[in-house]
């Protein structure tokens, strides 16, 4: 049972939270957070004296919904809104509505909660916590350990969100047609951050980390497989497989930073670079091509083992591509690289100063590797330049070795 609670805890919470203000509405959720959470609580103490119920799952959702009634018909809320949608519908007979638990219309909650979990009322820093602690079921110190924060800040941010979705009176439901292009793509956005959070987290726990990448990666399937999706969320769910294939090669067993060029490509995940490939084929169908089609196709040719010139030819024309569709600081500077490799460092270096991106870590990182070797004191310039920006332990330790190596050199 140690293990169990927990694991329903992480599967079912959201499902549940997301269930409860379907019905009840959203200005009901800190309610129906207390509410879940008061359930997990009373099946780790109802399970421990009577042992683990044969349905789990169905036990859980059952005293969550005898809870929700319970608690709402103690409140203004239910004797105001919900007492008055009932008599209406039941011509008088107020009966507790029954809660659908069919797998079907749990998903349709989830996926009505996550529309208006990435509102566009809601800042988009407030989006990605506010998806962690309501879809993803993550505790607030989680969330302040996965976006390198305070738990105060964390606690602003949901009050914040939640304000916000009361104010605005957004209600839990799926946008209508006329508004569904705009409202997806912040979800898609929202989704894309969460991904990012856990795969370019400096988070020194791994389960965390990689435990974001498998929630944003849960939840875009879901959007994959409604009548919402269209093309580029498959594209999105192909681009997080291909990255999430080489998940585990990223740090060593010291939980040390890995750079690409040193990965060991045995810790290849070849399952979910084939499920990438799968999805990435059904995202082509229609023929548009969106960032997250680029970036797919960016992160395949990463997959492929080969450094032959035409993987970096391939790469850079599609950097290209990706800057002429939505320029973005990273994509300039990952195009910069790719130059490197299919023109030399020599040429290179003009492209990437010309970025002009003085203050950027990841800008002095590359004009540094690009010295190297053409000009050893510029590149340590750059190399301290790019220490000085950044204070997490993996990053300082690759620069670190870098500048050891010129030194000595010198």
């Amino acid at each position: 049972m140690n293990d169990l609670i927990p694991q329903l805890y992480r599967q079912e919470y959201s499902k549940m939270v997301s269930l409860i203000c379907s019905y009840f509405g959203i200005d009901q959720i800190d309610a129906a957070e207390d509410i879940v959470s008061e359930t997990f609580l009373s099946a780790a103490e109802t399970w421990g004296l009577k042992g683990i119920p044969a349905n789990p799952v169905g036990w859980l959702y059952k005293v969550a919904r005898n809870n929700a009634l319970n608690g709402l018909k103690r409140s203004r809320v239910f004797r105001t809104r919900v007492r008055g949608a009932l008599s209406d519908r039941s011509s008088g007979d107020i009966n507790p509505p029954e809660l659908d638990l069919s797998l079907n219309h749990i998903d349709d909650s989830q996926l009505q909660m996550l529309f208006a979990v990435c509102h566009p009322s809601i800042p988009i820093e407030a989006q990605v916590s506010l998806a962690l602690r309501v879809l993803c079921g993550f505790s607030i110190d989680e969330i302040a350990r996965a976006l390198l924060t305070t738990r105060a800040n964390i606690n602003k941010r949901l009050y914040r969100a939640k304000e916000r979705l009361r104010e605005e009176n957004i209600s839990i439901e799926l946008p209508s047609a006329a508004a569904l292009g705009a409202r997806l793509d912040a979800v898609l956005v929202t989704l894309y951050l969460l991904f990012n959070e856990g795969y370019y987290s400096a988070s020194p726990d791994k389960v965390l980390r990689k435990d974001l990448c498998l929630e944003a990666m849960r939840l875009v399937y879901l959007l994959s497989e409604s009548p919402l999706s269209r093309p580029d969320v498959p594209a999105l769910l192909a681009l997080m497989c291909f990255q999430a294939s080489r998940l585990e090669a990223r740090m060593n067993d010291a939980g040390d930073l890995v750079l690409y060029e040193q990965q060991d490509r045995d810790r290849w995940d070849p399952d979910l670079i084939e499920r990438g490939n799968t999805y990435f084929v059904k995202s082509c169908d229609s023929g548009l091509l969106s960032r997250y089609h680029l970036e797919a196709a960016i992160a395949w040719w990463h997959t492929r083992f080969s450094d032959s010139p035409e993987k970096w030819e391939n790469i850079l024309m599609l950097y290209n591509r990706l800057l002429v569709l939505e320029y973005s600081p990273i994509a300039a500077l990952n195009r910069a690289y790719a130059f490197a490799r299919v023109y030399g460092k020599e040429r290179a270096i003009p492209e990437a100063l010309g970025l002009n991106l003085d203050g950027n870590l990841f800008y002095h990182s590359l004009l540094g590797e690009l010295y190297a070797g053409i000009d050893d004191a510029s590149a340590l310039v750059h190399l301290r330049a790019a220490l000085s920006l950044t204070t997490l332990p993996a990053e300082r330790a690759i620069i670190s070795a870098k500048m050891t190596s010129f030194e000595r050199e010198g």
